[in-house]
């Protein structure tokens, strides 16, 4: 039995599905149960438990845990995340758990620091020391999270930022989907720690060209000064300033370390990741 910690998130949602193709037995965990059997459907209830959790409570998931062999564990970032993830990684050694599937985040870079980075590192720490069979992902950026720009393209024809034109790591959270699915049912890739990426870097006026043509009408991207940045995040985008913060923090570390694409999704998988010019065009109609 696996459990799906985050099972109506962008990741957890796409791996729940994964594993109901496979026919898989998966307990999948949400805090609206009623919510999450509308989105399995007639076709995932002959394989798939649906079960209340409160992240914060230990007995419901021990509860959870209970006859489980393997864990996935996403969760959204939160101030609460080291103390949340490392309970629940503690529970579920105690619970009989045996291998836990963590996403986690790009490694911490003593140069440009993310604090949500370190937040991870914590964490990626009390797994090692558990004594659980482990496998960290390490996902560069979600091409889902682009939708995030959707408001100010469709009403002002532009998007806000600082990364300058620096290319950037993207990836669909999708295929982190597929590799969390390889890894829980396959032992022999299990145990190691996988940074993914797409299998391209783009920059923020790269994607602004793309959008421009899928659109048929310019799209522009503004760059900002971080700190004009985060103050227009936490004024206008309603975000609570440690979320804003990490944004900025991404953006910065983004401009100051290079980045480039690699193959562990490939290599993993037997294929290439999807591309961002397919994302872009099976969502422009949220652009428009």
């Amino acid at each position: 039995m696996i459990v799906i910690m985050g099972a109506t998130g962008t990741i957890g949602s796409a791996l729940l599905e994964r594993l109901v193709d496979l026919g898989i037995p998966v307990r999948a965990l949400s805090r609206e149960p009623e919510k999450l059997r509308d989105q399995i459907g007639e076709k995932g209830r002959s394989t798939t438990e649906v079960a209340r959790v409160d992240a914060s409570d230990p007995e419901s998931l021990r509860r959870v845990f209970t006859g489980a062999s393997q864990l996935f564990l996403a969760m959204s970032n939160s101030p609460r995340q080291i103390e949340l993830e490392t309970s629940i990684i503690q529970i579920a050694a105690e619970s009989g758990i045996k291998h836990i599937v963590k996403i986690s985040s790009p490694a911490f870079e003593q140069s440009s620091p993310v604090a949500v980075a370190g937040w991870h590192q914590e964490i990626e720490k009390t797994l090692r020391e558990s004594g659980l069979t482990h496998t960290v992902l390490r996902p560069y950026a979600f091409m889902q999270n682009l939708m995030n720009f959707a408001p100010t393209i469709t009403t002002q024809n532009v998007f806000f930022g600082s990364m300058g034109d620096s290319p950037c790591n993207f990836i669909d959270c999708r295929d982190i989907a597929d590799v969390a699915a390889k890894v829980l049912t396959n032992h022999e890739v299990s145990g190691h720690i996988y940074t993914l990426t797409g299998s391209e870097t783009f920059s923020y006026p790269q994607i602004a060209s793309r959008l421009s043509a899928l659109l048929n009408r310019p799209i522009s991207y503004i760059n900002m000064e971080p700190q004009v940045l985060l103050g227009n995040l936490v004024e206008h985008g309603n975000m609570p300033p440690w979320l804003a913060n990490h944004v900025v923090e991404i953006q910065t570390m983004s401009r100051m370390v290079p980045e480039s694409p690699n193959d562990t999704v490939k290599r993993l998988l037997g294929r290439e990741p999807r591309t961002l010019d397919a994302f872009l065009h099976e969502c422009v109609e949220n652009f428009r």
